[in-house]
């Protein structure tokens, strides 16, 4: 269902749609070289330039293959239909021939509105289910795209519903900004703690590299039991019965996903200690090995699966898991001290003796606690944004759906 008070016309009534350079050996090779944006670029209302290609456009050709601020992009292959407007930021910029630009003929034309109508036709509404040409990989053609039926309202209700929307966007977007600040910060963070402390010591050099004098360096496995976790050996449950089980895709940097978790059919007893206890540290043994999390829930009856070692402190140890969790990141990704420590197989994977034999910084349990006090503010303030950016997201597609349907109106809104 669309909104019953818009008239309709086909897209190639509102727009000249032209046709980008394809990309060839020559163009490769050529000279006087010019940025151009592939697919990829391409999001739902957004130009990601990342990463820009570029190739050689004759000056004969470049006119018909450069964007103007206002041209709407849409995407011949890949996610079909998948749109956003170009706004100009890069003086000259190409295109390729697997993206279709849509410059307005007439005036009365809102290109940004065409973006969120094409998200909501194809990814909400079907109303453009199959519009892509039958071929092995599935596109959109020029006359595909020219003859699809669009609503077209009042340019002034065109724009209203574009910056509607664009307002929820831009939310979502600082929130975004402000997750990736809070992450550089917390990165920068986790390098200065961890090579100074927080006691103003003077420094030495260890095997795993500088760090406070009073410092202890231990082997993991000389203040963890560690113990790998359960093989499923066809026992994968597809339904809601059973032992839920994580995986290594539940556990990230410093934090648990259970939104996808997994069961298995296996008699309790054959879990034996395997059952996870609060505060146990589960590291990643295959995929980005070392990945490690602590498990924070009070609810019991999980288990974790093979590919997954848990690290429980030994008892009379002096060892806080988050604060290991914490090393783990920075040794792993930050400074790269257990680089090629995985396994030399066909696939990496990181074994439990090989783990065991990791070394490690371990502190005074008063200086861990507050380096993990300190990391634990940052991650709040990650996840704070992490959750508003969900709820925005969850807003702009029931808007998105709702404008587009005509079950609200844009005047009846207060952003």
């Amino acid at each position: 269902m669309t909104n019953p008070n818009w008239t309709w016309q086909p897209l190639g009534e509102l727009f000249e749609i032209g046709a980008g350079k394809t990309m060839s050996a020559a163009a490769r090779a050529g000279t006087d070289k010019v940025p151009f944006l592939r697919t990829s670029n391409v999001l739902w209302d957004d130009i990601d330039l990342t990463e820009v290609d570029e190739m050689s456009i004759p000056p004969s050709e470049l006119a018909d293959k450069s964007l103007k601020a206002g041209d709407l992009l849409v995407c011949e292959g890949g996610e079909i239909g998948r749109a956003a407007v170009w706004d100009g930021r890069v003086p000259m910029m190409a295109f390729q021939n697997h993206l279709h630009r849509l410059r307005p003929i007439r005036g009365d034309v809102e290109p940004r509105f065409y973006v969120y109508f094409l998200q909501s036709a194809f990814t909400q509404l079907g109303i453009f289910e199959g519009a892509g040409n039958k071929t092995t990989i599935p596109n959109l053609s020029r006359n595909r795209l020219a003859s699809l039926e669009v609503p077209h309202p009042s340019v002034a209700e065109q724009r209203e519903i574009a910056r509607a929307l664009a307002k929820v966007r831009e939310a979502i977007r600082v929130h975004d900004k402000a997750a990736a600040t809070a992450q550089e910060l917390k990165r920068a963070a986790m390098r200065e703690l961890f090579t100074r402390g927080l006691r103003g010591e003077p420094q030495k050099e260890t095997e795993i590299g500088p760090a406070p004098e009073s410092w202890q360096i231990k082997a993991i496995g000389h203040v963890f039991e560690i113990v790998q976790g359960l093989s499923l050996k066809g026992n994968l449950s597809g339904g809601s019965d059973g032992v839920p089980f994580l995986r290594t895709s539940n556990v990230y940097w410093g934090r648990i996903d259970l939104k996808n978790v997994s069961r298995m059919h296996v008699a309790p007893e054959l879990i034996g200690d395997r059952w996870l206890r609060l505060g146990d540290l589960l590291v990643c043994e295959g995929g980005e090995i070392g990945r490690a999390a602590v498990w924070e829930s009070k609810e019991p009856g999980y288990t974790y699966q093979n590919h997954l070692h848990r690290l429980r402190p030994l008892i009379g140890g002096s060892i806080e898991p988050k604060f290991a969790a914490a090393w783990l990141e920075v040794g792993f990704c930050h400074r790269k001290v257990y680089e090629g420590a995985g396994n030399k197989t066909t696939i990496p994977n990181l074994s439990r003796a090989r783990l065991a034999e990791l070394p490690m910084p371990v502190p005074a349990i008063d200086e861990q606690r507050d380096i993990v006090a300190i990391l634990d503010a940052i991650d709040r303030k990650i996840e704070l944004h992490r959750k508003k950016r969900t709820v925005l997201e969850e807003l702009f597609k029931a808007l998105l759906h709702k404008l587009m349907t005509g079950e609200i109106r844009v005047d009846e809104l207060d952003l």
